[in-house]
This record gives C-alpha cells, sequence and structure tokens, in this order.
C-alpha cells in the first residue's frame, strides 16, 4: 500500500509541476505579446531583465526562509550558464521553441554535478543574469529596435503589464528547473512543444489571426499526434519513462536535488 501512495504522490507532484510551468510560460509570452504589439514595449532584453530582478528578490526571500540552504558553483561554471540561458531565454520571449534539449542538459549537469536544488541554482544564476541583462539589455534593444527604452511613453497600464510580467516571470523562472529536477530530455521538450500550440490558440484568440495560417495548424495537428503517440509508447513496459521511474537508483546519500525536488 506505501509504495503505491508514493507513486500516486509523485505523479500528483508531477501533474502540478508540469501545470505550474505550463500556466506561467504560456501566461508571459500572452502578457509580453500584449505589453509589446498593443503598447508598443519592444524593449524585449530589458524586460528579461527585469524578470530576473524580480527573480533575484524572490530568491532572497526563500534564502531568509531558509528554503535555500548554502551551496557552491564555480564562477567559470555560473558564467558559462549566464550566456547559454541569457540566449536560450531572450529568445525564448520570442518563441517558446527555444526551450531546448541542449539547455535541460546543461541545467541538469549542473544540479548533478553540484547537488543543486532548483531553488538553489535560481538563486545561484538569477542575480547574474538579472546584472548582465540590465546593463547589456537598453543598449541590445536599442540596436535593434532604434529606440531608448527610457524615451518610452511609460504609463499605468504599461506599467501595470511590466509589473504582470516580471510577477508571471518568478514562477515561470522557478518551474523551468523544477522540470528540469523532475522530467526527462524528452517529456521536456513534449512540454514545450504543447506550450507552442497554447500560445498560438491563444494567441489567435486573443490577438486574431496573425501568425496562425494553415502550414501552422497543420504543425500543430502534427505535434498533438507525437505527444499522443509518446505517452503512449512511454506508457507501455519498457517505455523509457516508465523505465527510469522503475529502475531503483542506489546511492552512497541524499543529494540536496533530489530532497528539494521531492519537496516542491
Amino acid at each position: 500500500m506505501a509504495p503505491a501512495s508514493k507513486a500516486d504522490r509523485k505523479a500528483a507532484l508531477d501533474a502540478a509541476s508540469w501545470m505550474f510551468n505550463v500556466v506561467t510560460s504560456v501566461g508571459i509570452i500572452i502578457v509580453n505579446k500584449a505589453l509589446m504589439a498593443t503598447y508598443g514595449f519592444s524593449f524585449a532584453t530589458t524586460l528579461t531583465g527585469l524578470h530576473f530582478v524580480t527573480t533575484t528578490l524572490m530568491t532572497a526571500v526563500l534564502r531568509w526562509l531558509g528554503y535555500i540552504q548554502p551551496s557552491h558553483l564555480p564562477l567559470p561554471e555560473l558564467l558559462k550558464f549566464v550566456l547559454f540561458a541569457n540566449f536560450s531565454i531572450v529568445g525564448m520571449n520570442v518563441s517558446l521553441m527555444w526551450n531546448s534539449v541542449g539547455f535541460y542538459q546543461y541545467v541538469h549537469y549542473l544540479q548533478r554535478k553540484y547537488s543543486l536544488g532548483s531553488f538553489n541554482l535560481l538563486g545561484h544564476t538569477a542575480p547574474a543574469q538579472a546584472a548582465s541583462l540590465i546593463l547589456v539589455g537598453p543598449f541590445l534593444d536599442y540596436w535593434m529596435t532604434q529606440k531608448r527604452v527610457d524615451a518610452y511613453d511609460y504609463n499605468v497600464v504599461s506599467i501595470m503589464f511590466i509589473l504582470l510580467s516580471c510577477s508571471i516571470a518568478v514562477g515561470t523562472n522557478l518551474s523551468q528547473f523544477i522540470c528540469i529536477g523532475r522530467f526527462t530530455a524528452v517529456s521536456f521538450q513534449v512540454l514545450g512543444h504543447m506550450k507552442t500550440i497554447l500560445v498560438l490558440v491563444l494567441g489567435f484568440f486573443f490577438f486574431g489571426k496573425e501568425g496562425l495560417n494553415l502550414q501552422v495548424v497543420i504543425g500543430m495537428f502534427i505535434a498533438v499526434l507525437g505527444m499522443v503517440w509518446y505517452g503512449n509508447a512511454s506508457s507501455k513496459p519498457g517505455g523509457k519513462e516508465r523505465k527510469s521511474h522503475a529502475i531503483p537508483i542506489t546511492k552512497p546519500q541524499k543529494h540536496e536535488s533530489d530532497e528539494v525536488d521531492g519537496k516542491v
């Protein structure tokens, strides 16, 4: 009875992590699209920097509450991560297809190598990403748009959308690391495709037919078929997901990353 209860609890946590990531990731894309298309705030890199400033504040609160324990991430690894992640996340503001397996594998590697939980890794990386993007963002945005972020006509509504985007970004960043700690690379990629479909569908309802044509609809249909096939194949005996959950892993000690990810 106990093993079944443990499996049910894990399934519930997996489903909650999956849903948390879907809702926040799709939500932030929709909010950003409204902010950029409707209110003309076209400074994507600076906006991403503001996202990580907010996330840094959240990690400071988590550290104060004791959810982030002291840990170590070497400076060279941190710098490599910031470079890789900034390209990935700035691109994800434009398309969720940047939610790549390569990013998954690198983050998962860091978590395992240095025994870092989701909160710990975010605590190390968010301040560095915030500083780098806030410094570089305005110049990069000016180069891409020929507009200065300090010259933007800020008003109450646009500021509210910026604050909403930053608030959702906290959940997006946190759920991204939680999902990386809980799912395989293939599951993570399927999650990315599902979010892309939701963004296109919701974008159609909120913003009209822009970006939605026959080719995109066919691609969405194929992606849905792929997700159904993957779910069916992985649930069969010998499937990758089943296999990874069924094989017991013996470790000399319990890593902090496993403890943190299991509690979230």
